[in-house]
């Protein structure tokens, strides 16, 4: 393990109630259930990160996401008493649908709790596969209060999205999988929100391969995994790309796990995230949402930190918002260099626009939109803010533009994002 281990306080492994037999027993248990995800190389992302990286397409599942096999174990670890009473939780994501699928697949009535402000698309997803949504509460904990209120009124059993032994059995059928696959991965890079999967992984890795880095990864804007295993205090919130590991409250169960049977958790700003899905989609041809983005987004961010590894990456959910992403996809090309807004100062006169044209045109640089801004300018009467829009080949391309109209006299400035 890593020097920041010894940070990390915790129970001896045997004490903890997870173990590789558990997940192996899931494994047998969910196996014709669900997808046996691939487990592929990448050439090409090998090359970007100077490691050899493998990636787990848990995308796959039939709900696009790892959380059905927690959730399908769960269920079936329960008596036949509860199934036939029903099922209750609180989620607005993947742990919603895949509980709904796998429990109307074996008849168990289920009631999922959510948030007024969930986005109808996955009001839909969920109510698609079978589940019962109840909405209440304006932020996710009223909904979990609601959730467990339900639970004792109605009798119904509540299944948590991460802090459960048998969920995180399930959730670690992901690393059998991927080491029987690719048996000489020596780093599992994971996300972690609440902690279930990343508990499941490193039980796995602990037991078959002792020397494994296993490192678990979060979105900068929610560190609470981080700052619980370091003992400290920390902020949580903001708009986050990686909604899926957006979790103000760790698992108590999880925390455990991950203390004794994890090396090191990094934190991910949201622009490497960006770049994670925009590479996954440009590259393996593959949808992944932000939180299954994440354990790439770690190893471009961190190369010193993975170079001349063999790493098992986890793209572990594929439900993004199609807005979103092509949102996520432009802003990548902006940054890249492809595409840009350039803010040009013109005297308002004719043909001063017809000029600043035909620079673009000699320098084969596509205009896409143009932006006139005469009246909220410090600029005095006679002269206008002209925005344009543009696509370039690449950041060369549009650099030798932006120094031409420098040379003749143009005052130009890329408008960069945030």
């Amino acid at each position: 393990m890593t020097s920041s281990q010894a940070t990390l306080t915790s129970a001896s492994h045997a004490d903890l109630p997870l173990s590789v037999e558990d997940v192996r027993a899931a494994a047998e248990r969910i196996g014709k259930a669900v997808v046996r995800t691939p487990t592929l190389y990448s050439k090409t992302l090998s090359k970007i990160a100077g490691a050899d990286v493998w990636l787990k397409f848990e995308n796959l599942q039939f709900t696009a996401a790892y959380k059905e096999r927690g959730a399908l174990n769960a269920l079936l670890l329960m008596e036949d008493g509860a199934r036939a009473r029903g099922v209750i939780a609180a989620s607005a994501g993947n742990h919603a649908q895949g509980l709904s699928y796998h429990g109307t697949r074996l008849g168990v009535p289920v009631t999922i709790v959510m948030p007024r402000t969930t986005p109808a698309v996955k009001i839909m997803q969920t109510e698609s596969v079978g589940g019962k949504v109840v909405l209440e509460g304006e932020t996710f904990d009223e909904a979990y209060a609601h959730a467990r209120k339900l639970e004792a009124e109605l009798g119904l059993t509540f299944v948590h999205p991460f802090d459960h032994p048998h969920v995180a059995a399930g959730q670690g059928t992901v690393a059998l999988e991927m080491l029987e696959d690719a048996p000489d991965i020596d780093c599992m890079v994971v996300p972690i929100g609440g902690g279930g999967l990343i508990s499941g992984m490193s039980t796995v890795a602990r037991a078959l391969r002792p020397e494994m880095d296993v490192v678990g990864v979060q979105a900068a804007l929610f560190p609470s995994m981080y700052a619980r295993i370091r003992g400290e205090d920390c902020v949580c919130g903001g708009d986050t790309l990686a909604e899926g590991i957006a979790v103000k409250a760790p698992g108590e169960f999880t925390a455990r796990i991950i203390a004794e049977r994890v090396d090191e958790i990094l934190l991910v700003q949201e622009s490497a995230l960006e770049q994670a899905v925009s590479l996954l989609l440009q590259i393996e041809k593959t949808v992944v949402e932000g939180a299954g983005a994440a354990g790439l987004a770690a190893v471009l961010a961190h190369p010193e930190r993975f170079r001349g590894r063999k790493i098992g990456l986890v793209l572990c959910g594929g439900n993004i918002d199609p807005r979103l992403l092509a949102n996520v996809l432009l802003r990548d090309l902006a940054r890249s260099g492809r595409l840009a807004r350039l803010r040009i100062t013109l005297q308002d006169r004719p043909g001063a626009l017809f000029k600043v044209m035909r620079e673009f045109n000699e320098h084969q640089v596509n205009i896409i939109e143009i932006y006139h801004q005469r009246i909220f300018t410090t600029l005095p009467a006679k002269g206008l803010i002209t925005d344009i829009e543009c696509e370039a080949r690449d950041a060369e391309q549009l650099e030798a533009l932006v120094a031409s109209l420098r040379a003749k006299g143009y005052s130009v400035s890329p408008v960069e994002l945030g």
